[in-house]
């Protein structure tokens, strides 16, 4: 009998479809203990605005069909790629 590996790939639905198919303990030679953070996680921020403030970038976000917290993430992205001087 051919002997299976644990797929390489970084597509968690291939993942899970392996690991939906396949018993762990059939691989526990392969494993390794992982010390560090393997998925990145996101930091959030709050930001404090008037009203007005905050109803122009709704408005902005609305016109732009996009979510307001999704529009100020690009902006934040332009300005810092503008500063850093890595404007693409």
């Amino acid at each position: 009998m051919k002997k299976e590996f644990i797929p390489k790939t970084d597509s968690i639905q291939k993942l899970a479809h392996f690991w939906d198919t396949h018993d762990l303990t059939d691989f526990e030679g392969e494993l390794e203990e992982v010390k560090s953070s393997v998925f990145e996680k996101n930091i959030v921020l709050r930001i404090h605005l008037q009203r007005d403030e905050a109803e122009s970038v709704m408005k902005i976000a609305e016109s732009k069909r996009i979510s307001y917290d999704d529009l100020i993430r690009q902006w934040v992205i332009e300005r810092t790629k503008k500063i850093s001087g890595n404007a693409s």
